[in-house]
């Protein structure tokens, strides 16, 4: 059976969080795969990371979520080789006529240009400067990062322009741009977030198979906080009935590691993420697959997802107010303040054209 017919039951790929392909639900018609008899081939055990190039026509992506603290984004790739099974941006693949499932690990988009365009939106004369942030839709450091180096050659336009951004990231990679951020932070132009969702290793294996581990992230913590880079915890998602009782020892690592700000995400599984996720469960813990999914769905009204503003990152009910109440108690015990991506210096803007040209 092929890579690209993989159905949800059989066994995980090496290193990759999805179990199999679903539908793309745009398309017009789909195929089923099933055993005619015939012999074929067997699925290779690992599957190999796809790049292809795309040219935007703009950089600046627009949001009007009250649910979130920025109204634009950057987000230098599509799809995210980190392969983090739970990954609320897989079923925009979708529109590329690609699967959320294994595609949307193994067959990546990398938009060239987008420094180019980016500069030609901060010259406009309309702009009005607020914080970028990086990584809105996938994580901005994931491994091609280390090669394309897009995310590098926007924070120096972003530093040279005197423009605040913010960054989340699972990835030890952003340690490489140490020193730049540090010079952003001296004039109050960055806030980093650092995604922790387990310290649990074996866990993290299989639900972020390409993330950095734990303790890389909470080196992360440490060495941004050493240069003056202001560190926040993002205890995103936590996953009732798997992850959600180490909600205070991931608070209590990140404050050791120096982070100053935290907040925290319930899972969402919106689309395709539900099924993906729920198969991934059977295969990784088929022992409790069905009281998580339980307790998720008792945290989103008797469904898989409630996507409504004000309730998709929090959820409700009795669990879902008790992770809560247990956020802010263990927050408060810790001194640590509640994310913001306030206190960012948008008053020293300058327009790339008033640099002389300097990235064109």
């Amino acid at each position: 059976m092929s890579a690209s017919h993989h159905v949800a039951g059989d066994a995980p790929f090496k290193g990759r969080g999805a179990t199999y392909d679903p539908h793309n639900r745009f398309a017009p018609t789909h195929s089923e795969a099933f055993d005619d008899g015939w012999w074929q081939e067997e699925a290779p055990a690992t599957l190999a990371t796809e790049v292809r190039e795309e040219r935007p026509k703009t950089a600046l992506s627009w949001n009007r979520s009250p649910d979130l603290g920025f109204d634009r984004s950057i987000n230098p790739y599509r799809g995210c080789e980190h392969g983090c099974i739970y990954c609320y941006a897989r079923p925009s693949h979708a529109y590329w006529d690609l699967s959320p499932g294994l595609d949307f690990e193994t067959k990546l988009i990398a938009k060239s240009g987008l420094v180019e365009r980016l500069e030609e939106e901060l010259c406009k004369p309309g702009y009005v400067c607020r914080p970028i942030n990086l990584s809105g839709n996938t994580d901005c450091y994931q491994p091609i990062e280390a090669q394309r180096q897009t995310t590098r050659r926007l924070l120096e336009l972003l530093l040279a322009c005197r423009h605040p951004v913010t960054l989340v990231t699972k990835s030890a990679l952003i340690l490489r741009d140490s020193e730049l951020l540090a010079e952003m932070a001296e004039r109050r132009l960055v806030r980093v977030f650092v995604s922790l969702t387990s310290l649990d290793a074996d866990l993290k294996r299989s639900l972020e198979p390409r993330t950095a581990s734990p303790q890389a992230r909470l080196r992360v913590m440490r060495e941004l906080n050493t240069v003056g880079v202001p560190v926040g915890a993002l205890l995103s998602p936590m996953i009732p009935g798997l992850n959600d009782h180490e909600l205070e020892s991931l608070l209590d690592a990140a404050s050791r590691a120096g982070a100053r700000t935290a907040g925290w995400m319930l899972l969402r599984l919106p689309h395709e993420v539900a099924p993906l996720f729920e198969a991934w469960l059977e295969a990784h813990y088929p022992e409790r697959a069905a009281k998580v999914m339980s307790l998720i769905r008792q945290c989103r009204g008797g469904k898989d997802y409630d996507g409504r503003f004000g309730h998709r990152f929090r959820g409700e009910g009795v669990f879902a107010d008790m992770l809560g109440q247990r956020f802010h108690h263990a927050r408060r015990r810790l001194g640590m303040a509640e994310r913001i991506d306030e206190g960012l210096d948008c008053s020293q803007f300058r327009p790339p054209t008033a640099q002389g040209d300097l990235f064109l």
